[in-house]
């Protein structure tokens, strides 16, 4: 009897076994694991187009001081490509002048000048040298319309790693308090271009 007891529990236990082993595997239970996210590189920086006012040739500008408007045109002789750091960098201008009221009173410029800042996207060099043109005349010259005044200035060099060049302009005026009176109002206009600077290929031995 003992020894049909004994194969019995032996036929028992190896069924718990059996069942045992057909349940899940501890490890499928688990739930999976979340798999890191993607992570994905910036994207390159890429540098913002330098601003040209003369991109085109030349460029218009209507100022104002005072009762005085003023109609400038900027222009260069000398290409885009050519605007390098080392090249004489020519920059014309021809304005003329129109006053409110205009009751006969004159208007005369004494004086334009012009500062060029040379720059690049990181920092800001020292000005060049302002260049400037005071009137030879009593009172300065004619400008009111339809007489005009014409000028050029010259940028000169500027440091290899300038992009641009900032050309501030200054136009200082008398201006008849009225006709042939000997008192006058002195206005001021400023205006600012901007004009790219050509990039000149790296040297090298072929």
């Amino acid at each position: 009897m003992r020894t049909v007891r004994l194969a019995a529990a032996a036929v028992v236990l190896s069924s718990a076994v059996v069942l045992s082993g057909c349940g899940p595997a501890p490890w499928a239970s688990e739930s999976p694991s979340a798999s890191a996210p993607a992570v994905s590189s910036p994207p390159p920086v890429v540098a913002p187009p330098v601003e040209n006012d003369l991109s085109s040739g030349s460029t218009q500008r209507d100022l104002t001081a005072g009762a005085v408007s003023v109609a400038v045109n900027y222009w260069s002789e000398l290409r885009m490509d050519r605007w390098t750091p080392t090249a004489v960098k020519p920059v014309s201008l021809s304005l003329v002048t129109t006053v409110t009221p205009n009751d006969g009173q004159k208007v005369y410029l004494q004086k334009a000048t012009m500062l060029a800042i040379p720059a690049n996207a990181d920092e800001t060099f020292p000005a060049l040298d302002p260049q400037v043109d005071q009137a030879s005349v009593k009172n300065g010259y004619l400008v009111l319309k339809p007489y005009s005044y014409s000028q050029t200035f010259n940028v000169g060099q500027l440091p290899e790693n300038a992009t641009y060049v900032t050309l501030q302009f200054t136009y200082d005026f008398l201006v008849q308090t009225k006709p042939r009176a000997d008192e006058y109002a002195k206005q001021t206009a400023t205006d600012t271009v901007t004009v790219a600077i050509a990039q000149q290929p790296a040297s090298g031995s072929d």
